[in-house]
């Protein structure tokens, strides 16, 4: 077994797993956090993604002993105070969801999008999605909640 120290949401953790351990499944089994989804395990669908060190990234392809030291957010660390974050509230507001499978994974690359592009527009946003599969939409109200989502999170920082 291997020991690792990672901040999840805010909170530091100590997680002891084998050392072929993704990091999704830590998350999933031993931190408890089910809002990461498995939907592929090959890195092609983006349901598990999750942001380490401030970047976007499919926990299904990461072992999680390359995590020791880092910090994760998972969809659950999105909200604050109990307030969703503005792109979870978009993807609500815009219907940017049907089955919700995809959608935490789908939120968080979105965010992540957000942060680090200046000017998004649709087409920019379905090419800085491309990684995430939904199965369920045609995407025009998730490309419209991720529109909104960006929009809110300038005014949350303004």
């Amino acid at each position: 077994m291997e020991v690792i120290k990672i901040q999840v949401n805010g909170r530091n953790r100590t997680v002891h797993c084998a050392a072929n351990a993704t990091l999704v499944d830590v998350v999933r089994e031993q931190l408890h956090l089910t809002g990461t989804h498995v939907g592929c395990d090959t890195s092609q669908c983006g349901a598990c993604t999750v942001h380490l060190d401030g970047d976007a990234v499919k926990a299904c392809t990461i072992l999680a002993v390359q995590c020791d030291g880092s910090t994760l957010t998972t969809i659950e660390g999105l909200a604050q105070n109990e307030v969703h974050h503005p792109m979870q509230q978009a993807f609500n507001e815009c219907h940017g969801l049907q089955c919700g499978f995809c959608t935490p994974g789908m939120i968080m690359s979105a965010v992540d999008l957000v942060q680090k592009e200046e000017a998004l527009d649709p087409a920019g946003i379905r090419a800085g999605l491309e990684g995430n599969i939904c199965r369920c939409t045609g995407y025009q109200n998730i490309v419209a909640a991720v529109l909104q989502g960006a929009q809110g999170m300038k005014e949350q920082q303004s």
